[in-house]
């Protein structure tokens, strides 16, 4: 009877899941393109993500975003939820300030983001015209490209911003009382109290921005397709370009597996390095 429960899902988890990762494993080995049958390469496709430079300026954007990503994610969400921990009137208004646009999903987010910045009719535009101020080409131009696509990160810090905040408030009172008396000051309560107790908190923020980071793609696909010249061109957007417009499911499912050894690899050295940073409570190192 148990395992009639239990068929749906076992179905569902090996049709859906299971399946499409042991093809996408079996074509990153051949020449597929839908049309044709697939045609063992070997490593042939492993091998040409070396010279391929879309690939290289692919990794590139990403880590750029990434670094950025983390900084904000981890650090500044960190920073603002700190700010709303601090009792007093309004705290529960900037709180929901911070976390409400996390609720909107990032797409539309991004359809937002492009009509503000827009040439022809955007918000920025019209102010800079009205300043004496010519035009800008925001997303057209290869400095400002990214930089305005990472701006959209700070419509993503509301969850981390969360964490953080719940975090902080089960950190025990008499854990600050302890130090205050000593004559501790701020700076030391946050190094020897604040971080300590959030270290767990911080690795969980941690391992969810390098995810989503290394994930990204719907922002740069609804603003830019990757441009102008690939200065936006993300891994999973030159995963979708290679799978969906020049039909290569073969490279682009080889893309797709070394996306995944380079996130479990550095995910599972932040883990491995995490026993000397993270304190767990009641745990002796």
């Amino acid at each position: 009877m148990a395992y009639a429960f239990l068929a749906p899902w076992i179905i569902g988890l090996v049709v859906f899941y299971l399946g499409p990762v042991a093809t996408s494993a079996v074509l990153s080995f051949t020449d597929y393109n839908i049309i044709s049958p697939a045609e063992f390469t070997g490593f042939d496709n492993y091998e040409k993500m070396i010279t391929d430079g879309e690939f290289v300026q692919a990794l590139k954007v990403t880590l750029y975003y990434t670094a950025f990503f983390l900084l904000m994610y981890v650090v500044l969400s960190l920073f603002v939820a700190m700010l709303a921990n601090r009792p007093g009137r309004g705290s529960g208004l900037f709180r929901l300030i911070v976390f409400l646009p996390s609720l909107i999903p990032l797409f539309a987010a991004a359809v937002l983001w492009g009509w503000i910045f827009n040439t022809d009719f955007g918000l920025i535009n019209y102010l800079l015209e009205e300043l004496g101020l010519p035009r800008q080409g925001f997303f057209q131009s290869p400095q400002q490209a990214l930089p305005l696509v990472g701006m959209l990160t700070f419509w993503s810090i509301g969850s981390a911003f969360l964490v953080y905040l719940s975090g902080l408030q089960s950190i025990p009172i008499h854990l600050y009382e302890a130090i205050t008396v000593d004559g501790a000051s701020a700076v030391r309560r946050f190094w020897h109290v604040t971080l300590p107790m959030l270290s767990p908190v911080i690795l969980f923020n941690l391992i969810i921005g390098i995810v989503l980071s290394f994930q990204v793609f719907d922002i740069a696909w609804v603003l830019t397709d990757g441009g102008p010249a690939n200065r936006t061109l993300f891994w999973v957007l030159l995963i979708f370009r290679r799978a969906f417009q020049d039909f290569e499911m073969g490279y682009a499912s080889a893309l797709s597996w070394v996306l995944f050894i380079v996130v479990a690899g550095v995910t599972g050295l932040i883990f491995r390095t995490s026993r000397w940073w993270v304190h767990y409570e009641g745990r002796t190192r």
